[in-house]
């Protein structure tokens, strides 16, 4: 059996554990980053089929001011390409037809998507009395602030659209954080983002990048470029069973193949999916794995498929189109892919994405292929009046899509941080289900995770020294 070790092992390199791991090896810790799949970047995966660039995860991200730090830092902001102007277009599915998301005020007056009542309600936002929403699920605060209306026809799709969840279970404090505390400083939420982006205008709140953001290769080819300049720090192939507390280390160990190793670390950090993290955490501490287990994450089927686009009655340009819960539709949504980025589709077709799963219908992630393609192809016809069969490129299965963090899960999180700093020191957890489950935040996570190891590797040091 072999044995290594490091001042610090990292368990997963997704985009959490990558972006510590960069941040650690840039501090000059000995760091190790260990990861189960035959590439790094989890669910950002992305592969050339047929000409054709498809990703198999997410598409897009949002780098907000938070999160631009980590790619500035370490030169990754040129590779970033923002998605074509006509990505702006988004679309719902509402009464058997694509509607256009309102982008304006008058949008919103003139938009079919709600009712006269449900608009009225909308624009009396500002007059609603201030709320707590500590406890609300995002369907109570929103339904409080905007009316019933809007929770059915706006933010439940478009939250369908990031965490493929019931917006009845989400947590409002975790999913709408800036959005209550709009609510919170200024009484109403409409007038707190005005002031926010008054303050953005005049230059006195940090600025993100607008609109969406991906990379010329797609995020696998981020996920890439995050990882070169690991080199041999990453191990693929490599599982941890199990994490055993020695006298002065952690002891893990890990299965690479048929091959048993022990891997050694004063320090180790955990940025893998709950389920995972709290299977290694449970042998040291029940109530801390019992903590990591109930933020619960649901399963998702991504099908790329590639279309003739003069074979479709509606043209697919733009971002792509989400569908409400009670539209009869199996598709959570489908993504645009092709007209978001240049080079996604061969000259003379388009590449879709289309969702399925999620907190609506769990189960697709067991159905067969033929099942998937046929409904696909279904419904596709129903929504963009596809006239002919589309070409499946690819079909992948996610059972551990995204996290879904609920009404307690400030709380969860600040109690499970605070138990593993007593039961388990040296032990950290990072990821997507903690702290924000789009690409940018889940970075900004591991690069938070990865500065505050590297800033406690550096005074142990000293101490030594």
């Amino acid at each position: 059996m072999t044995e290594t070790v490091r001042d610090v092992l990292v368990i997963g390199a997704g985009a959490a554990g990558l972006a510590a791991a960069r941040e650690l090896a840039a501090r000059g810790v000995d760091v190790g980053l260990l990861e189960q799949g035959d590439r790094p970047g989890g669910v950002m995966r992305s592969d050339r089929i047929d000409g054709h660039l498809i990703e198999r995860g997410p598409h897009t991200m949002l780098v907000k001011a938070p999160a631009l730090a980590f790619p500035r830092r370490h030169g990754l902001e040129s590779l970033l390409v923002p998605a074509s102007p006509a990505s702006r277009l988004r679309f719902l599915w509402h009464r058997e037809r694509l509607e256009p998301v309102p982008g304006s005020l008058a949008g919103f007056v003139r938009t079919p998507l709600l009712s006269a009542r449900g608009k009225a309600r909308l624009l009396a936002e500002p007059f609603v009395r201030r709320g707590d929403p500590t406890h609300e699920s995002v369907a109570e605060f929103a339904a409080r602030r905007f009316g019933a209306e809007v929770v059915l026809r706006l933010v439940g799709p478009a939250l369908t659209g990031i965490y493929a969840g019931d917006e009845r279970q989400l947590g409002a404090m975790a999913v709408l954080g800036a959005v209550a505390e709009a609510e919170r400083t200024h009484g109403s939420v409409t007038r707190g983002l005005l002031a926010r982006g008054l303050a953005s205008l005049r230059g006195r709140a940090p600025r993100g990048l607008r609109g969406s953001q991906s990379a010329a290769d797609g995020l696998g080819g981020l996920a890439a470029a995050l990882a070169a300049p690991l080199g041999e720090r990453l191990v693929l192939g490599a599982r941890a069973l199990a994490l055993v507390r020695e006298a002065d280390a952690w002891r893990v160990e890990v299965t690479r193949g048929e091959r048993a190793e022990t891997w050694r670390a004063g320090r180790v950090l955990l940025a893998v999916p709950s389920r995972a993290a709290a299977e290694l955490l449970a042998p040291l501490d029940a109530e801390a794995a019992r903590l990591v287990g109930g933020v619960a994450s649901v399963p998702v089927v991504s099908v790329a498929v590639s279309v003739d686009p003069e074979a479709c009655r509606v043209r697919p340009e733009g971002f792509g189109f989400l569908v409400p819960r009670d539209a009869g539709l199996r598709l959570l949504g489908c993504l645009f892919t092709s007209s978001m980025f240049p080079g996604r589709a061969p000259t003379g077709r388009t590449l879709l994405t289309c969702m399925l799963g999620g907190a609506r219908w769990p189960a697709a992630i067991d159905a067969a292929d033929d099942e998937i393609e046929a409904l696909v192809g279904a419904e596709l016809e129903r929504t963009l009046g596809l006239r002919e069969a589309p070409r499946v490129l690819a079909i992948t299965r996610w059972r551990e899509a995204v996290a879904q963090p609920g009404r307690d899960h400030a709380a969860r999180v600040a109690a499970l941080r605070a138990r593993l700093a007593l039961s388990a020191p040296g032990v950290t957890v990072t990821g997507a289900w903690l702290d924000g489950v789009s690409v940018a935040d889940t970075l900004a996570s591991g690069s938070a995770a990865g500065v505050e190891l590297g800033e406690a590797e550096a005074g142990a040091r000293e101490r030594a020294s």
